[in-house]
């Protein structure tokens, strides 16, 4: 049976399903081709899995932290198999939403592994997919439009062989059975923060190996330097300006070991498995590009502004795409490109305007420009900064490390950056988002009444700070 459609989806992770949602509001007819699972790396083995094992450890750590809130309890245990069994409930139940939200929006959802091959009776340009189901049998997908958002895999180092057991991704990590001892994670980026302060709340040794200067190398230096010293007070170890010699790995029973470089000495690291957390990189192969004019560089596909390929026809959102590789990002991208073949002018992303978190203890948020760069193209700045422990909320909350910290323009009073580290950061990193959107300075950001005690009086104060009007410090 072969279909026809205005738009074809390859891939239904985020970028791709929220694409074929906003295809089907402005009454187009839709259809997604899946070979595993609606919801991509992001529901099922990335973002919603790894979040779940978080909130448990920060409810683990926090029960061990109980008396101090008053709670005399008795020394918690962890319970692992039933973390895995709630996180495993979130993604069903959130993977149903998705089922019947491509029913609701009559949206075909075709199965089975998708390839892009020629011009056709059924399309006349390159585009139309073919899609090989489990029983083998191949059914022809064709559509005025294609939107390719085959998504992302665990970049590999070369010379270190991934094997599941001792040398583990982060989509291998959610899938452990067991909590090991210890653990060594080569990459301090985001998946690594997140995963050794997660362990690190499991009560696992955690050794986190970084060739960057910093942890959290993208963020502000402000906030990289406050992260390293919290994760040094909690017994984090790190290793940052290392150097990983990927041909002297062993593996021993038990036990996984490798040799670093670092400060010019040459050391052997051993712990029970090794999680490799170095990025992601874009799933190009095996999916028909050949057949097509889609341009492909540095492993990702190029696309214009408006998410279009070197083909009119052929669009390209998310992960596969480079760039930032971010859940939020994939979406935005996805409404991008059908907006623009509906013809509506969508307005293009801005990357200095995405916020970026992570979700490790404490969160860190940030949008813009760090203060390094936004020294670097020019400007002449000026830092509004403020310290969670001067807010009753955070004290209440228990969580009082941290800061926020606005990077201004002196001349303009442009808003160029907003960085936090502390309780919950994550979900208030909006308004500073829609405070660039708006293009509102820092003075008008911190003349908004934010209430009081809340943990958001920690950016409004961070704004008025910037001009030295700051209340409480």
């Amino acid at each position: 049976m072969n279909e026809n459609y205005d738009i074809v989806v390859l891939g239904g992770g985020i970028g791709g399903y929220t694409a074929a949602v906003r295809a089907a509001q402005l009454g187009m007819k839709v259809a997604i081709v899946e070979k595993d699972k609606l919801g991509g790396t992001c529901l099922h083995r990335g973002c919603i899995p790894s979040k779940s094992l978080l909130r448990s450890a920060e409810v683990f750590a926090l029960m061990k932290q109980s008396e101090q809130y008053g709670v005399a309890a008795a020394a918690p245990t962890l319970d692992f198999a039933k973390v895995r069994e709630r996180k495993q409930r979130i993604v069903e139940q959130l993977a149903k939403g998705l089922e019947y939200l491509m029913k609701k929006n009559k949206i075909d959802v075709v199965r089975g592994s998708g390839r892009i091959v020629g011009p056709s009776i059924f399309s006349p340009k390159s585009g139309a997919v073919a899609v090989e189901k489990e029983d083998g049998d191949v059914v022809t997908v064709a559509g005025d439009r294609l939107i390719i958002a085959t998504g992302s895999r665990p970049r590999a180092l070369p010379g270190l062989d991934v094997d599941g057991e001792k040398i583990l991704t982060s989509e291998d990590a959610l899938q452990l059975e067991e909590l090991p001892k210890s653990v060594l994670i080569i990459g301090g980026g985001v998946i690594g923060v997140e995963w050794a302060s997660m362990l690190n709340d499991f009560g696992v040794n955690v050794t986190v190996v970084e060739a960057e200067k910093h942890l959290a190398p993208q963020e502000d230096g402000d906030i990289s330097r406050e992260l390293e010293r919290l994760f040094k007070k909690r017994g984090i170890r790190f290793l940052t300006e290392a150097r990983l010699l990927a041909d002297t790995v062993s593996r021993e029973v038990g036990q996984v070991s490798v040799e670093v470089v670092h400060k010019d000495k040459q050391m052997r690291l051993a712990a029970d498995i090794m999680l490799v957390s170095v990025g992601r990189q874009p799933v190009v192969e095996n999916i028909g590009l050949e057949n097509t004019g889609v341009k492909v560089e540095r492993g990702a596909i190029k696309v214009n502004e408006f998410m279009q390929t070197a083909e009119s026809h052929i669009y390209a959102v998310g992960d596969v795409i480079g760039g930032l590789q971010l859940a939020h990002v994939a979406a935005h991208e996805g409404i991008v490109a059908v907006e623009h073949i509906a013809g509506l002018r969508p307005q293009p992303i801005v990357p200095h305007r995405v916020p970026r978190c992570i979700y490790s203890r404490p969160e860190i948020a940030s949008i813009g420009l760090t203060e390094q760069r936004a020294k670097e193209l020019g400007h002449d700045v000026k830092i509004g900064k403020f310290p969670f422990r001067a807010l009753g909320k955070a004290l209440v909350h228990g969580e009082a490390d941290g800061f926020a910290k606005v990077i201004a323009d002196k001349k303009t009073d442009d808003l160029l950056g907003v960085h936090m580290i502390g309780p919950h950061v994550t979900d208030y990193i909006s308004e500073a988002a829609l405070a660039q959107i708006v293009d509102a300075t820092p003075w008008e950001v911190g003349m908004a009444i934010h209430p009081h005690p809340t943990l958001s009086e920690a950016l409004g104060n961070a704004m008025l700070a910037v001009d030295g009007k700051a209340i409480d410090i």
